[in-house]
């Protein structure tokens, strides 16, 4: 098992990471790390897999698999035990593990400047037009907070239609420069742009990350958009 730790200055008493797609034990499409339950992988593999993530981490609790619905629901995993339907989830308690899963969508992971509250947002572009980013930070405390971009499909290979892009602009006019036209009805949209301009108008400054691409990096991440059937990274984040 791999992983990549999250590169910003988060309190000492939070941990936070995204998990890269080897040494797991999962075979052929899913090799070999993956850690979701409903892409067609072998059951066993991916409970292995779960419990060599906790093992090797020394997670203090099972973390809160998510049933993601592409929304901008948000749940507390203080409140919560088992799988709900949501795209986020958050804690202000200790000892509660915050997970979201991706093959190219973007992982947020979120935490107040204390380190007493936490979060992870799963934001394809379907989440971020939603509100999922907002609805998240408003179910947080408020106050100073730092967020890490954890790794997503890169600028030059999310290509998207005319409908999308003009979604996005109908919301925010600002969105219009997250879109490089690349042919007729055709558009590259930077998601991790995209985030960020949610995240400043959200008076969030202390922004981290974003510097990798699934689609272009295979021997490190699954990607539904290179390979269709394929297994997810997860993106992590508890306190102690």
């Amino acid at each position: 098992m791999k992983w990549i730790k999250a590169d910003w200055p988060a309190p000492a008493n939070v941990h936070a990471l995204t998990t890269l797609r080897s040494g797991g034990y999962s075979q052929g499409a899913f090799d070999s790390f993956n850690l979701a339950a409903h892409v067609g992988d072998d059951d066993h593999h991916v409970s292995h897999n779960r419990q060599l993530l906790k093992d090797i981490l020394a997670l203090p609790a099972e973390p809160l698999w998510l049933n993601q619905i592409h929304s901008h629901q948000v749940v507390s995993a203080d409140q919560q035990t088992s799988a709900v339907q949501a795209d986020a989830a958050f804690s202000n308690l200790p000892g509660k593990v915050c997970v979201v899963m991706t093959a190219d969508c973007l992982p947020l992971l979120v935490t107040t400047a204390d380190g007493q509250s936490i979060a992870a947002i799963h934001a394809g572009w379907r989440g971020l037009l939603a509100g999922v980013i907002e609805h998240t930070l408003a179910a947080m405390p408020a106050g100073d907070k730092l967020v890490w971009l954890g790794p997503a499909i890169g600028p030059k290979q999310f290509q998207v239609g005319d409908d999308v892009r003009q979604a996005f602009v109908e919301k925010n006019p600002q969105w219009a420069s997250a879109f490089q036209r690349q042919k007729e009805g055709k558009w590259l949209m930077d998601i991790y742009s995209a985030a960020r301009q949610i995240l400043h108008e959200k008076g969030i400054q202390r922004v981290f990350g974003g510097r990798f691409c699934t689609v272009n990096e295979s021997d490190s991440f699954f990607s539904y958009r290179r390979d269709g059937k394929t297994g997810r990274m997860a993106s992590l984040i508890w306190r102690e």
